[in-house]
C-alpha cells in the first residue's frame, strides 16, 4: 500500500475566511495525496495515509477518564497488529468524570495532533467532555499532515467538527474500553468489530457490511458521504461551528440511555432543522432505551418514531445496523463516500 504524502498548507488559522481555507485545501490536494470531491463542488475530502506495520497510534482521553490497566487489552491487541502505541498524559488522570482537567485534555490531544511520529489518534473512551476542548484545538497540523482520528459516542463531537471544518476523513469505531480482557473468550461479533478497525486503518480493502433485512426497512439505493454518530451529541452541535450538513449524504445515528420521548424529540429536531429532508439515505444503528417511568409510558417504539419522521421522504432507510453502544459496533470511515442498498432480502453498506 503506497503511503500518501501531504504537503504543508501555509497560513491556516481559525479566523481565516471560508474562501481562503477552501483555496488552500485545493492547492494542497492538487500537489499530492488522495483526494475526493464531496457534495460541495469547491471542497476537497482529504483521506489520511493508511497505516502499515511500524506506524504509531496515540491513545488519549479527550472526554472521560480511564486507567492505564483498562487500556492494556487494547494495547496488546493493537501491538499484535504490528503498530506501536504512544500513551498520552491523560491516561490515568481523573478530574471527576473527566480524563484530567480541560486544560490537560486539550494539551494532550493537541500534542498528539502536532506529533509527526503519531500516525493515528485513538480516543481511549467516550463519556463526556470533548465539547469542552474542541474550540481550543489548533487543527493546522492536521490539515498539513492528516491522520486518522478514531472514536465514537462523545467523540462524535470531534468527528463532526473535523468533517465540517476540515473535510478530513476519520473513523467511527470502538475505543480502548471496548476491547475484551480475554480475546479468546470474546463474542465473535465483538472480535469482528475490533478487526474491522484494523481493516479501516490498513486500507487493504474497502469496507463493506451486509446485514439481515427488517420489515420496516424502506427499500432503495443511495450514494453519498457517510456521516453521523451519537444522536444526542449531533443534536447538541446544532447551530455551532461543529454542526453537520446532511444534504446528499448517508446519515447513521445511534444512542444509549435515552428515554423514548427524548429519542422522539431528537428525531423531531432532525426534521425541523432540515437534516432529514435532503438525505441520500438513513441508517438506524443500536438504540439502548431507558425504561419509561412507571405510569408515564410513551407508548411508541424507536421504529415507530423513525418511521413517522421519514414518511415525507423517499430515500432508503434501514434499522438495526451493527453500529453503536453494543458488541457489534463496526468501524465506519467517516466522510468517505459509500453506497447504501436496502433490499427486501438484505442491506449492504459499501465504501466506494
Amino acid at each position: 500500500m503506497n503511503r500518501k504524502n501531504f504537503l504543508s498548507l501555509l497560513s491556516i488559522g481559525a479566523m481565516e475566511s471560508a474562501w481562503a481555507t477552501s483555496q488552500t485545501r485545493q492547492t494542497a490536494a492538487s500537489q499530492s495525496g488522495e483526494i475526493r470531491r464531496d457534495s460541495a463542488p469547491s471542497s476537497i475530502l482529504l483521506i489520511p495515509p493508511y497505516l502499515r506495520p511500524g506506524d504509531t497510534i496515540g491513545i488519549t482521553c479527550p472526554a472521560g477518564n480511564i486507567t492505564p490497566k483498562e487500556i492494556q487489552p487494547a494495547i496488546q491487541q493493537i501491538e499484535s497488529w504490528g503498530f506501536h502505541i504512544k500513551v498520552g498524559d491523560t491516561v490515568g488522570k481523573k478530574d471527576f468524570t473527566f480524563g484530567g482537567t480541560d486544560a490537560e485534555r486539550l494539551a494532550d490531544f493537541q500534542q498528539m495532533l502536532d506529533d509527526p511520529a503519531v500516525n493515528a489518534i485513538l480516543c481511549a473512551r467516550g463519556g463526556y467532555g470533548a465539547v469542552h476542548i474542541v474550540d481550543g484545538l489548533n487543527f493546522s497540523s492536521l490539515l498539513q499532515h492528516p491522520k486518522w482520528i478514531i472514536g465514537f459516542s462523545d467523540i462524535t463531537v470531534l468527528l463532526c467538527h473535523i468533517h465540517t471544518n476540515l473535510h478530513i476523513a476519520s473513523i467511527h469505531s470502538k475505543m480502548c474500553n471496548s476491547f475484551p480482557d480475554d480475546w479468546s473468550k470474546a463474542e465473535p461479533v465483538q472480535v469482528a468489530s475490533i478487526l474491522s478497525l484494523r481493516q479501516a486503518l490498513s486500507g487493504d480493502k474497502k469496507m463493506q457490511y451486509t446485514t439481515p433485512p427488517y420489515d420496516l426497512n424502506r427499500a432503495g439505493s443511495a450514494e453519498g458521504q457517510l456521516i453521523g454518530g451519537n444522536l444526542k451529541t449531533i443534536e447538541s452541535l446544532a447551530g455551532t461551528i461543529s454542526d453537520i450538513d446532511t444534504a446528499g449524504k448517508i446519515l447513521f445515528v445511534e444512542d444509549t440511555g435515552e428515554y423514548l420521548y427524548s429519542i422522539d424529540r431528537m428525531f423531531w429536531h432532525l426534521q425541523r432543522t432540515g437534516k432529514l429532508d435532503r438525505l441520500a439515505g438513513l441508517i438506524i444503528g443500536g438504540f439502548k432505551v431507558k425504561p419509561d417511568d412507571p405510569g408515564d409510558d410513551f407508548g411508541r417504539t424507536v421504529y415507530d418514531i423513525v418511521t413517522d419522521r421519514v414518511k415525507p421522504y423517499s430515500y432508503p432507510v434501514c434499522f438495526n445496523f451493527p453500529v453503536g453502544h453494543q458488541p457489534e459496533n463496526y468501524a465506519f470511515k467517516y466522510g468517505i463516500p459509500h453506497t447504501l442498498t436496502v433490499h427486501p432480502d438484505q442491506v449492504t453498506l459499501a465504501e466506494i
